[in-house]
């Protein structure tokens, strides 16, 4: 089946036992929708208990008659797997392949593009951003209700170069969104541009989209560096070009088969604390399982109008959850993988990037020594990666014996494996992640910022001379399918 938007996605996992499920009972976004999807497919690292599930779609959104909320599409490894045609311990080396077969965007007219079927402008006086979406909130101590699945299309004001990416978007008022950037991505560098300048910078926020293009929009640099536009990954994926169309209010392009599209404009010069209506104190949960500090004072969104298709389905996910984490993870496992085969070809085997670190603190790299010169290159895969991945906080090195995609596998490996005195490297003094709660001065004296930290290398690969006695029990691979019938 071809999958092209949210909506044949949905179709596509219906076809897949257990990949799917849907319920008309209605719920408040308020919290509550989050609440109960943590118990069905949440995962990650959510508050416990929680555990992988199907993906879901709430027909029945109280306050929002007519709308439907869908969560947890890229919940699990293996649904992304299915989404995307391939193995799911081989989706590093999939999207590897997709970016050294890019394929660009094409552009479609506006009038016939699905995203267009019905408009509401925001010089309408009955026009209210938070009436149209019903963005839900994660838990009862959010900021506000939140667009968690925005991915935002902008072009360089100097170079028109176009980009994507998905913050955290808070709805504030009738017509104006704050957006938080994580320092040095691209679209923040658009807006810091015409900010200079004293002017705004158009973009539109594409909701509800084809899978390939959320995972797509979540490399980044140094594996696509500024002025390179993640769509094209998405087209190498699915085999042709992502479309677009031009917006209708602003100077910017939409994806025209997106469920719902916010045209406007990020302004210059204007902040809001982004707990403004409900004075928590709090944001909203992000990857690592915390609830964040709310930012006292974050870009504006002015919203120009908002399009959608008939009977929208909004796209949300949960900060914590198993779907961030594959979001995160794999195009990490594939950045990981391009550099190293580049600089040391045929000795890392396989990537993970699990759910205990979000998909972006913690990597497990499998390694292959193959002769006596291979000793210490291990070790250069664990700095490659951290190059690869700016935001990594630990690598954990495994030899080719170990599942990588098993935790007991990997603790059993450090268990055995692993001595602290000449198998840990510590690289003190690195920025890494703004949002790991461990990284501020209040930790450690030698931290001196939030977000400086070390870097961790936990080489739990056995020394090439050690090799033949480190060897696992071996047993006979008998097919055991006549046995459970």
């Amino acid at each position: 089946m071809e999958i092209n938007d949210l909506r044949s996605a949905i179709d596509f996992l219906k076809t897949i036992d257990g990949q799917f499920h849907e319920t008309d009972c209605e719920v408040e976004p308020h919290a509550a929708l989050s609440g109960v999807y943590r118990h069905i497919g949440g995962g990650g690292t959510i508050m416990r208990p929680t555990k992988t599930g199907p993906a879901m779609v709430f027909n029945n959104i109280k306050g929002f008659p007519g709308s439907r909320v869908a969560i947890g599409l890229m919940g699990s490894r293996e649904r992304v797997g299915y989404l995307l045609d391939s193995p799911p311990e081989k989706l590093g080396f999939h999207l590897n392949e997709a970016l050294n077969k890019t394929i660009d965007p094409v552009l479609v007219p506006g009038e016939s593009a699905p995203c267009r079927e019905v408009v509401h402008r925001a010089e309408d006086p009955d026009f209210d951003i938070r009436k149209l979406i019903p963005a839900p909130t994660n838990t009862p101590d959010d900021a506000g209700p939140y667009i968690t699945m925005g991915l935002l299309y902008a072009e360089d004001p100097e170079t028109g170069e176009a980009n994507v990416t998905i913050h955290r978007q808070c709805l504030q008022s009738r017509d104006e969104v704050t957006m938080w950037f994580t320092p040095g991505r691209h679209i923040d560098a658009f807006r810091q541009k015409a900010e200079a300048k004293g002017e705004a910078l158009p973009l539109t926020v594409n909701i509800g989209l084809d899978p390939a293009v959320y995972i797509a929009s979540c490399f980044e640099p140094p594996t696509t560096p500024l002025g390179f536009n993640e769509l094209a990954v998405a087209g190498g994926l699915r085999g042709r070009g992502v479309e677009l169309c031009p917006a209708l209010t602003v100077n910017s392009k939409s994806i025209a088969r997106a469920e719902i599209v916010i045209e406007g404009e990020l302004l210059p010069d204007k902040r809001l604390r982004e707990d403004l209506n409900s004075n928590t104190g709090f944001a909203m949960p992000e990857f690592p399982g915390y609830n964040g500090p709310a930012h006292p004072a974050l870009p504006v969104f002015k919203v120009k109008a908002v399009t959608h298709r008939i009977n929208p389905i909004m796209q949300t996910t949960i900060g914590p959850s198993e779907e961030h984490v594959n979001l995160a993870g794999l195009p990490t496992e594939a950045s990981i993988l391009q550099m190293t085969e580049r600089a040391i070809p045929g000795r890392v085997r396989n990537v993970y990037a699990p759910s205990s670190g979000g998909g972006k603190l913690t990597a497990v790299l499998q390694f292959r020594k193959e002769l006596e010169s291979d000793e210490g290159r291990q070790r250069q895969a664990a700095l490659i990666a951290f190059a690869a991945f700016s935001e990594l906080k630990a690598v954990y090195l495994v030899d080719e014996d170990v599942d990588i995609f098993d935790s007991n596998d990997l603790l059993w490996a450090m268990a055995t494996r692993f001595q602290g005195d000449v198998d840990f490297i510590n690289i003190p003094g690195v920025r890494c992640h703004p949002l790991d709660p461990s990284q501020m001065p209040g930790i450690s004296p030698a931290i001196p910022y939030r977000g400086v930290s070390s870097k961790m290398i936990f080489d739990c690969t056995v020394p090439f001379r050690e090799k033949a006695r480190f060897v696992r029990a071996p047993f006979l691979d008998i097919d055991p399918a006549p046995y459970l019938e």
